[in-house]
């Protein structure tokens, strides 16, 4: 069997999405395991940027089978306006399949996400408002609507009728907002059932078999290691868990079934929203990055903070995923600095750290231990063999695996799915 799972290392946005397009090339199946429409995947195919939000990353390639997961919450609308949008330019959507447990978003989460986000001042956690938290926590709580449910509308408007009634006094009693119509809502996601539910099937006897016959399962998650609801910035992070052991619960697989952890890491740091960010740059320099990264959110479209490469969360997240390989992407962008640092430790109140504290209250307090190695001058991002690499850029790589202690597979040198440098086969 050959179970692949990607995720990525940092704060989100360090290219899996065009990494998993990659891998998807060879996969016989593609699933998205946890998250929602609060991920941007963006993927450049000859020149041609997408950027999916609900859809597996392995879409584009149109090879395997795409499943979107028991672990991930689905706004109806906005994965049929993806599907719209891809088929309007020529690609193949018919590959895509949703699990019946899956559960959905509806406008009372979003609603809900928008005012507790707006009520929340200085203390709000940043989220991209789409009713991500809300749709999780209905789920926690054992009153969410799932996939299934839309396939059969008395049982979707019976739970509906009791969501509603419970969201909307919330609304009026709390908030003084107000309430949302059931008729409204009712017959929006009797249109989105008539459109899915052909899609609409249990995945998790088809994605076990195809591992037990030694078909290659791609997982993809969203988001990353620093905002796993469990492990990451607490209580600045996502609502599910997008590590390696996220995909046992939320695609439904045994965690032997898994053969490689691929952990993404980006050659420097960002992250969009709130919390603390030790090697942040709030110079010319971390606006440089920005700038020559286009590092922008492309869910959002936020400018994401940037900063120097932070090997103590990168260690944290080899360790708890359990990496096989590590694929460093946007390397190219620190081409032309005269040095560039990498984090290896914490000095907090004089104390040296070398793994994440829990208290984010301590971690804001940190002082990045910086080790600084000579840059390099060399456009880097038409080369296509290791050994291309300018002497200073294969230093920073050699010394990243040396403290990491996982292998470097692949080094991305720019945007697009060619622009690839394999030092080991995944």
């Amino acid at each position: 069997m050959a179970g692949y799972v990607v995720v990525g290392t940092q704060w989100g946005d360090e290219g899996k999405g065009k990494i998993i397009d990659v891998l998807a090339n060879k996969a016989d199946y593609v699933v998205r395991f946890q998250g929602g429409n609060n991920a941007g995947h963006t993927v450049v195919v000859n020149g041609e940027k997408f950027v999916l939000h609900l859809l597996p990353s392995g879409m584009l390639h149109g090879n395997g089978k795409c499943i979107i997961g028991p672990g991930v919450v689905i706004d109806p609308k906005v994965l049929l306006q993806e599907l719209d949008t891809l088929e309007a330019k020529g690609a193949k959507v018919d590959h895509l399949f949703i699990s019946d447990r899956a559960h959905i978003i509806m406008p009372y989460h979003v609603r809900m996400d928008e005012l507790c986000e707006e009520n929340s001042g200085e203390h709000k956690i940043g989220t991209t408002k789409r009713g991500i938290g809300p749709c999780y926590a209905d789920k926690i709580n054992r009153v969410g609507i799932r996939a299934v449910d839309l396939l059969d509308m008395n049982i979707f408007a019976d739970k509906l009728k009791r969501g509603l009634e419970a969201k909307n006094l919330i609304f009026t009693k709390i908030y003084g907002a107000e309430p949302l119509s059931f008729d409204t809502i009712f017959e929006e996601y009797k249109g989105y059932a008539d459109r899915l539910k052909h899609r609409i099937m249990d995945s998790i006897p088809e994605i076990n078999k195809a591992l037990d016959d030694g078909k290659l399962v791609l997982f993809e998650g969203a988001q990353a290691m620093m905002l796993d609801i469990n492990y990451g910035t607490y209580p600045y992070v996502t609502s599910s868990s997008p590590t390696t052991g996220g995909v046992t619960t939320g695609a439904g697989v045994s965690p032997r079934k898994i053969t490689k952890g691929i952990g993404v890491m980006k050659a420097y740091t960002t992250r969009v929203g709130e919390g603390p960010f030790v090697t942040e740059l709030t110079d010319e320099l971390g606006e440089q990055l920005r700038k020559t990264g286009f590092e922008y959110g492309a869910t959002t479209g936020r400018p994401r903070r940037c900063g120097w490469l932070d090997l103590v969360v990168g260690k944290y997240a080899v360790d708890i995923n359990g990496l096989t390989d590590i694929v460093i992407t946007k390397i190219d962008v620190l081409s032309g600095l005269d040095t560039v640092k990498i984090c290896v430790a914490y000095d907090i109140d004089g104390k040296r750290y070398t793994s994440v504290p829990a208290s984010t209250e301590i971690l804001s307090r940190a002082i990045p231990v910086y080790e600084e190695l000579p840059g390099w001058k060399e456009d880097i991002t038409q080369m296509k063999n290791y050994d291309e690499l300018p002497e200073n850029c294969k230093k920073y790589i050699k010394r990243m695996e040396e403290f990491l202690g996982c292998p470097i597979s692949v080094v991305s040198v720019g945007p697009d799915r060619t622009q690839n440098i394999h030092i080991r086969e995944i």
